[in-house]
């Protein structure tokens, strides 16, 4: 489950090491190559509001299958459009499709004895973050060899393999009761109204996901350029600093497991304002922009585990629906922070991408110190006020 989480989360992350060379293909500005970026998280959110809440009406062994084989189309897709139109809404489909990993997330806490979830989250957060490092590493190597459109042929064999072997793999689970679909998608909605920690933790996944993908949507173009010049299998090598992020995920699971979230929520959300404050000294030296994207990793990440961890406890019987309003707005964070690095990286250069990376890091670490405070039970452990 993990590898395969990995491996269709890749398909998100594969573009942005070669969003110079998609650019220079189409003849298109960075602020528009960039929005292909906008527009395969936006997908990915759309599928988040209106595919993921089917995991609590379908059997999601055969959800998550067919959803690994509608990827891989779509994959194949991007491989062969020749316009950047029918590219752009290529990468919205692929965004669309690729949410069979947040399928599978809560299927396994499903399983997950109640005091190692936090752990057994972590564990498919670490192949989900596998495969985003592994992705940039991937996409940039094999772009340079045979060209960026060979990228999307490898995913589209990847998601082909994977839908096989999930079909024939993945335990079944018990008959749940049935739901009709429109209130599926409306109880997403409604939990996030009536869970106030949802509510919190969507907030604070949201502008920690506009602060990492602000970064890697314009990274690219930064490394591309002077002084550095670096190739595409250089650029896309830069993923694999993420590791730093995969240690953190598992770490953050840890002290979820043992009621310690509050303290990883502050110490995330200081360290994402901080690794913005270092990659602002990256103007002319690689070795802070190295440094800024290893702390980066790590406040994203372990901010995101805490997250999980948390909103997977506030109501059981409807995982996969606090898993899509949480997500939803994960990714709109994320769509939102890749539109403005472009627009900023176009404006300002390297200097307003990452002043504008402080001011995100600032509007988490602010309300999360405030619910610190104020906060009469440990985050995760209030009462749940929904009625499923």
């Amino acid at each position: 489950m993990a590898l395969a989480t990995g491996s269709i989360v890749a398909n998100l992350y594969y573009l942005q090491p070669l969003l110079h060379e998609v650019a220079s293909d189409f003849h298109v500005r960075a602020s528009v190559a960039t929005s292909l970026i906008t527009l395969t998280q936006i997908g990915y959110a759309t599928g988040l509001a209106l595919v993921l809440p089917l995991g609590d009406l379908i059997p999601r062994k055969q959800l998550i299958s067919a959803i690994f084989f509608v990827a891989a189309l779509f994959m194949a897709a991007g491989a062969l459009i020749p316009s950047f139109a029918g590219f752009a809404i290529v990468t919205f489909l692929i965004g669309l499709a690729s949410v069979g990993g947040q399928v599978m997330i809560p299927l396994a806490a499903d399983f997950a004895d109640p005091e190692e979830r936090g752990r057994v989250v972590a564990r498919l957060m670490s192949g989900l973050l596998m495969g985003i490092l592994l992705s940039r590493t991937v996409a940039g190597y094999v772009a340079q060899i045979a060209g960026w459109r060979a990228v999307y042929w490898l995913g589209a064999a990847l998601m082909a393999l994977f839908a096989a072997v999930l079909a024939i793999l993945l335990p079944n689970e018990p008959v749940r009761p049935h739901v009709a679909y429109p209130r599926l998608v409306a109880d997403s909605v409604r939990l996030l109204v009536v869970l106030p920690e949802l509510r919190r933790r969507a907030w604070l996944g949201a502008v920690n996901f506009a602060g990492f993908s602000l970064l890697w949507s314009t990274l690219a173009f930064k490394l591309s350029a002077a002084p550095f010049h670096y190739s595409n299998g250089t650029i896309g090598a830069f993923g694999l600093l993420g590791v730093a992020g995969v240690v953190a995920a598992n770490g953050a699971g840890s002290l979820a497991d043992a009621r310690r979230s509050r303290e990883m929520t502050i110490v995330a959300s200081i360290l994402l304002v901080a690794s913005f404050g270092i990659l602002v000294l990256g103007r002319t030296s690689i070795v802070p922009i190295i440094l800024g994207i290893v702390v980066l990793d790590i406040a994203c990440q372990g901010m995101q585990i805490t997250n999980q961890s948390i909103i997977y406890t506030l109501a059981p019987d409807a995982r996969s629906r606090i898993n899509s309003a949480y997500m939803v707005c994960y990714f709109a964070g994320g769509a939102l922070g890749s539109l403005a690095g472009g627009l900023a990286f176009e404006a300002g250069g390297w200097g307003a991408v990452c002043g504008l990376g402080a001011v995100l890091g600032a509007a988490g670490l602010i309300p999360a110190l405030w619910w610190s405070r104020s906060a009469p039970h440990p985050p995760g452990q209030e009462p749940s006020t929904a009625t499923l």
